[in-house]
């Protein structure tokens, strides 16, 4: 990766372009920042994989005090830990406008703050905001924000935009004040997720140190006083010690996983449509090889060497850190973020050439953002078809739910195996499709008369046939629950399985092969011989 001059003499070197550029004007940021919101404009319930699992215990935390059904369920303990920014932010947006709104507002401003981030990175960057960073956009609605890790992208958000003023703060001279306004910044970003902070970090770091190498420094000398200037970003490392102190069990775990790496670096856009997606991230590779050959294109030294440095944190992170699965392949739509941020036009290039670029950038962003709404619009109707089983569930319920998933490996995912969640959120129901991480959350399962059904993945059932490791197939499912422990059983798009599995069941509601039963006889039905 080629990178050269340092922020001002890449300011220096930028062609002028055209005398205005739309983009960069405020009308056009703000155009900007509101259409990253409109895909999620119109679902009640922001349809992102783990999501309505969360909904279900931001619903815990807030009730289990006054509704005692609840606390034979869970139990709820808040800790200082380095994984509550969507948990902390209902809490008052709630009483405002209740939780499932207060959700949708949250979540909605993920991908406005990516943006807002992207743009004022850039800015700071190159002094004015280059038309590659056009590409960078589409990669708010990144996979993992689809997946509904939203803890982690609203950190990462955050990293962004704090990134952004540390690079404002370092040009106006402002050190003192960058580091008073950083000790608290950095622990804000920790507590909504420990990796935003981590990446700041990495962020500043490098950027620091391409720099101080700029003015002809020796490597280590670099290092060492980049460390020194980024001092006001390390009070979280106490927080995680005193986090992490308390609970045993491995850090990370599978590690090095090549043929998985592999595959996770085309999940950058990964959505509904295989072929729509990878050509999407071809199209968003476009400026980075143009940029890698020189062509017109180069990268600043400061953001080129920090892509470069996330890249390599990829190769060597495990897949699951503190509990928490897909750790390397959440990094990979961020690493393509800075790549295109990085990019500038070189003097060589001229107005036809970057008007022609900035054209290609908008066309691409709005198609992608097309994409994304109806993407989001199809999994909003699959939501609301499923959901109509909660009208007939009563409140407190003592439910059971199973979600199917097929044997084999498919690009477009169902996004329903955490709708569970909703049945805890809007009626207060057990639900088994809670995560239970020792230190990684403050809610705990309690109901210990759910025995293997109490907890995630017990929700999730396979094909007859199909042995999958941690999951059940759905013959077996319905014929293991404990049948004391639940009053309903709640099948979401099952696998086929024979009558005789669902005996002593009662359907009250049935769409499609979905079907909502209530548990009329509690003896267990035997196993197959």
């Amino acid at each position: 990766m080629h990178a050269t001059g340092s922020a001002d003499g890449l300011r220096a070197g930028i062609a002028p372009g055209p005398p205005v550029r739309w983009w960069e004007s405020r009308w056009g940021v703000v155009a900007l920042l509101v259409l990253a919101a409109v895909p999620l404009a119109w679902p009640a319930v922001p349809p992102l994989g783990d999501l309505p699992g969360h909904m279900g215990r931001y619903r815990v935390e807030l009730d289990i005090a006054s509704f005692p059904g609840l606390q034979r369920f869970y139990s709820f303990h808040w800790r200082f830990i380095g994984n509550l920014g969507v948990d902390l932010l209902v809490i008052p947006l709630t009483g405002l406008f209740g939780l499932e709104a207060a959700v949708k507002l949250i979540v909605m401003a993920i991908p406005v703050l990516t943006v807002g981030g992207f743009l004022w990175v850039s800015r700071e960057i190159h002094g004015r905001i280059p038309a590659a960073t056009l590409f960078a956009l589409p990669l708010a609605y990144n996979y993992p924000f689809q997946f509904g890790f939203v803890n982690f992208c609203l950190s990462m958000a955050l990293a962004l935009v704090a990134f952004a003023l540390w690079l404002r703060l370092e040009r106006l001279g402002h050190r003192r004040l960058r580091a008073a306004l950083f000790v608290p910044l950095s622990l804000l970003i920790w507590t909504a997720h420990v990796y935003g902070w981590a990446v700041l970090c990495v962020l500043a770091f490098v950027v620091e140190a391409a720099r101080q190498l700029a003015t002809g420094r020796r490597a280590l000398d670099a290092a060492v006083r980049s460390a020194f200037g980024c001092l006001a970003l390390a009070p979280p490392l106490l927080a995680m010690a005193i986090w992490r102190g308390g609970h045993g069990g491995p850090v990370a775990e599978d590690w090095f996983d090549w043929p998985q790496k592999a595959k996770y670096l085309n999940f950058a856009l990964r959505d509904q449509w295989m072929v729509f997606d990878l050509l999407s991230l071809a199209v968003l590779l476009g400026p980075i090889g143009l940029a890698a050959r020189r062509r017109k294109l180069a990268f600043s030294r400061e953001l080129g060497f920090a892509a470069l440095a996330l890249l390599v944190l990829f190769v060597l992170l495990p897949r699951v850190i503190f509990g928490s699965s897909y750790a390397d392949m959440r990094l990979v739509p961020y690493i393509y973020a800075v790549a295109l941020l990085a990019v500038r036009p070189l003097p060589n290039a001229d107005v036809l050439f970057l008007r022609r670029l900035a054209w290609t950038g908008m066309a691409f962003l709005l198609l992608r953002s097309a994409a994304n709404t109806a993407s989001l619009l199809i999994y909003d109707r699959s939501y609301r078809a499923e959901l109509a089983a909660l009208d007939h569930l009563p409140e407190g319920a003592r439910l059971v739910s199973f979600v199917g998933r097929t044997c084999g490996v498919r690009w477009w995912v169902t996004r329903l195996e955490h709708l569970p969640g909703l049945a805890l959120e809007r009626k207060r129901a057990f639900s088994n499709d809670q995560w239970d991480n020792a230190g990684g959350q403050p809610l705990t399962v309690a109901y210990s008369a759910a025995g293997g059904f109490a907890r995630d993945p017990s929700q999730i059932v396979m094909p007859v046939g199909c042995e999958k490791p941690g999951y059940r197939p759905i013959d077996r499912a319905l014929r293991e629950f404990p049948r004391q422990a639940f009053d309903y059983v709640w099948l979401i798009r099952p696998p086929a399985y024979a009558a005789s599995d669902a005996q002593g069941l009662q359907p009250v509601w049935r769409s499609g092969t979905s079907v909502l039963y209530r548990v009329v006889d509690r003896r267990q039905t035997a196993p197959r011989g």
